[in-house]
């Protein structure tokens, strides 16, 4: 565990501890549409489950504070954090969550492409090298620490088969800087988990309506 997995830990350790279990509660279902993430029959649970705490980290605003743990923490008066932990805070809140396209990977150092900002990102020594796909778009949380990236947990992979789609909508975000991606984003990890939910239906239905909804 790196220094900022660490510091993410530790706040978390706070938010989502025994004085927030009712508002981790309401996350999760907000998260999950009330779908219960059991262990022992969810292969995927892991990766679900960091995707959540990322959310609930980075995005999602406590119902007390109007803000995310990230930008409350230094509210609460029992975290207490030294001027590394302080530093650390500020490269977390300059993290880039988007949607990127796989390119390749030589040696440890991974090619990706922010597809809404179309710039390409070297994540140098990676800390993560497994599980992506040529050409495969999917969401993820970077942070740039020391001039090198570094990938946070929470990953959603998207089917191949519904790039065309993720694409058509990614221009209107080009074209349009002002639009917030964020909500974008959500939805298409919200397809993903009914394409789950719902393996007989093609991916393509699925994002397809839920797109044009």
């Amino acid at each position: 565990m790196n220094d900022i997995e660490k510091l993410i830990e530790k706040i978390l350790s706070h938010f989502a501890g025994k004085d927030f279990v009712d508002e981790l509660e309401m996350a999760k279902k907000e998260f999950f549409d009330h779908v219960i993430m059991d262990p022992d029959r969810n292969d995927q649970y892991e990766l679900r489950m960091n995707q959540f705490f990322d959310w609930y980290f980075f995005s999602r605003k406590l119902s007390n504070f109007g803000q995310t743990p990230l930008e409350a923490c230094l509210l609460v008066r029992e975290l207490r954090f030294v001027d590394s932990e302080l530093a650390l805070l500020n490269v977390l809140k300059k993290n880039v969550h988007s949607l990127f396209e796989f390119a390749k990977i030589k040696g440890k150092d991974v090619y990706i492409q922010d597809i809404i900002k179309n710039n390409k990102i070297v994540v140098k020594d990676s800390n993560v090298l497994f599980g992506f796909n040529e050409e495969e778009i999917f969401e993820a949380r970077l942070v740039q620490f020391d001039g090198k990236w570094i990938f946070l947990k929470g990953f959603c992979f998207h089917p191949f088969s519904v790039k065309k789609i993720i694409l058509t909508e990614v221009k209107k975000f080009r074209k349009n800087t002002d639009l917030d991606p964020e909500s974008f984003i959500f939805r298409l990890m919200k397809m993903r988990y009914k394409f789950e939910q719902y393996k007989h239906v093609k991916p393509e239905m699925i994002y397809s309506q839920e797109v044009l909804a």
